[in-house]
């Protein structure tokens, strides 16, 4: 987590460093100072606004415990494995199988399921999913994600923001949110069927490449694009073959 932290601040650092030096020779002391003020207020926004675009972007909304005590339940009971509050819970109408988690603390983490997920997966591999994106809480990963994908959209262009994600989204972070919600669980052979089942799910079903959905593919458990073209460059996501047999080395098979 400290390195992934690192690569996104001497990212941000850089980028606001060259564009503090253009505006100065450009537009004197004065651009400078501007510049500079608009970057706070932009570093702001895509701060504090991300979650609640990426949420808009999948059209999802809140679900409480009366609509969906299964679900309640699993997460409850793996948030206090984890120790770690219950998360906000939402659900999202999209038919690809996905999940994500958005927030910058453990006590503002929201996890949104889409519907897709929810009919695709069976209770053990759902309980499998939801232990993964715990584990991005618990290995306090949420924040910088979900600042990234608020900075990439503001970048507003897909080669622009797929360089982004790759230097501040690296895909190994999903190797470690594996094997830590495998161990919450004690099932990894779940994930590995679970991922396996969203890998081809979602190739069925891509999602298009654009907007907000480009800036916050990294956020998800299996890469929501096609391969080819613009979908492609924006994969951050680590091969799942190999995020299998990981997890399938640590079962013992």
């Amino acid at each position: 987590m400290r390195c992934y932290g690192l690569r996104a601040t001497a990212f941000v650092a850089v980028l606001c460093a060259l564009l503090l030096t253009g505006a100065s020779l450009w537009l004197g002391l004065v651009g400078a100072a501007a510049v500079c003020a608009l970057l706070v207020a932009l570093g702001w926004i895509s701060y504090f606004h991300s979650e609640r675009k990426v949420l808009a972007a999948l059209r999802a909304r809140p679900v409480s415990e009366v609509e969906r005590p299964g679900l309640y339940r699993e997460v409850s009971e793996l948030a206090r494995a984890a120790r770690l509050p219950v998360p906000r819970m939402f659900v999202s109408p999209t038919a690809q199988p996905n999940i994500l988690t958005v927030g910058y603390s453990a006590r503002t983490a929201a996890v949104c399921c889409t519907e897709g997920l929810l009919s695709l997966l069976s209770p053990a591999e759902l309980r499998a999913v939801l232990a993964h994106e715990l584990a991005h809480v618990t290995r306090r990963e949420v924040a910088i994600a979900s600042w990234s994908a608020g900075l990439a959209a503001l970048l507003a262009s897909c080669p622009l923001i797929a360089l982004q994600l790759h230097i501040t989204a690296p895909g190994g972070r999903e190797y470690g949110a594996d094997i830590d919600g495998a161990l919450l669980t004690g099932d990894p052979l779940a994930l590995a069927s679970a991922l396996g089942k969203i890998d081809a799910a979602a190739a069925a079903h891509p999602l298009r490449p654009c907007g907000m959905l480009a800036a916050a593919s990294h956020l998800m458990i299996a890469h929501p694009f096609p391969l080819d073209g613009l979908g492609g460059l924006l994969s951050t996501h680590p091969p799942t073959s190999e995020r299998v047999r990981r997890l399938e080395a640590l079962s013992g098979l």
